[in-house]
C-alpha cells in the first residue's frame, strides 16, 4: 500500500510561499487504478512527484510498502552525457534488476537500435519517451504512475505500449493524473478530484467526473 497522510507541499515564491497541497489524505492497495481529476495547475504533477519520491513534502509524511515507478515516459531524469545502454546500466544498478535481462526487452521494445549506443542527449523528446517508457517496463515495479495519458511515439508504438502496460501488467496498482474524463472512466476503478490543492476522493468514477465538469 501507499499511504499519504496530512501531506502538504509549499514552494518558496518571489510574494512568499504558494501552497499547492493541502493536507492530502490518500492511500492505494495493490492491484487498484485511481484516476486523479484537476484543471491545469491543480497541483496534479506535484501529487505525482511527491508520491514517486522526486519531491519531499512540507508536512505530513508519504508511506510506501511497494515500489512505485517514475511517471512513465518521463525522460527528464537520464544522464544526458552516456548513452541509453548505460542510462540503463544505471538504473538497474539502482533497481537492482538483472542488466542483461533489462537491456535486450528495452532493445526490443523501444525499438532505438543503434540510437541505444549514443549519448541521451542527441536523442529527440520522442525518442527519450520510448526510452523512458522502455525501462519503466523492464524494472516491474507494484505501482505505476502515469503523468497525463500516455502517449508515446505514432499510433502503432502508442497502442505497444498501452497493451505492455495495462493489458500484460493488469494486477499492479496504477495512479492516472489526468485532466481527460474518458481515459479515467475506461482505466480507472476509483477517482478524485484535486481542487487547488484540495483532494476530494471519490468511490464512484462516475460522481468524480461530474463533480469535475461542475468545476
Amino acid at each position: 500500500m501507499i499511504r499519504l497522510e496530512n501531506v502538504s507541499k509549499q514552494y518558496r515564491v518571489h510574494s512568499g510561499d504558494r501552497t499547492v497541497l493541502k493536507d492530502v489524505n490518500f492511500s492505494i492497495a495493490r492491484g487498484e487504478r485511481w484516476g486523479i481529476l484537476g484543471r491545469n495547475g491543480a497541483g496534479k504533477s506535484t501529487l505525482i512527484r511527491l508520491i514517486s519520491g522526486a519531491e519531499r513534502p512540507s508536512g505530513g509524511k508519504i508511506v510506501r510498502d511497494m515500489s512505485v515507478s517514475w511517471p512513465l515516459a518521463f525522460g527528464g531524469a537520464f544522464q544526458g552525457s552516456l548513452t541509453g545502454r548505460d542510462n540503463v546500466r544505471f538504473i538497474c544498478r539502482v533497481y537492482g534488476v538483472d542488466f542483461e535481462r533489462a537491456i535486450d526487452f528495452v532493445n526490443s521494445f523501444s525499438e532505438l537500435g543503434m540510437y541505444l549506443r549514443e549519448p541521451v542527449k542527441k536523442y529527440s523528446s520522442g525518442m527519450r519517451q520510448r526510452l523512458a517508457f522502455a525501462i519503466s517496463m523492464a524494472v516491474e515495479f507494484d505501482c505505476f504512475l502515469i503523468d497525463e495519458v500516455v502517449s508515446v511515439g505514432d499510433s502503432r508504438f502508442h497502442e505497444k505500449c498501452h497493451s505492455e502496460l495495462f493489458d500484460k501488467r493488469g494486477d499492479r496498482a496504477m495512479i492516472i493524473v489526468s485532466h481527460v474524463v474518458d481515459y479515467v472512466r475506461e482505466r480507472c476503478d476509483r477517482a478524485a478530484l484535486l481542487i487547488d490543492g484540495d483532494l476530494k476522493v471519490f468511490d464512484d468514477v462516475e460522481e468524480a467526473i461530474s463533480a469535475y465538469h461542475a468545476l
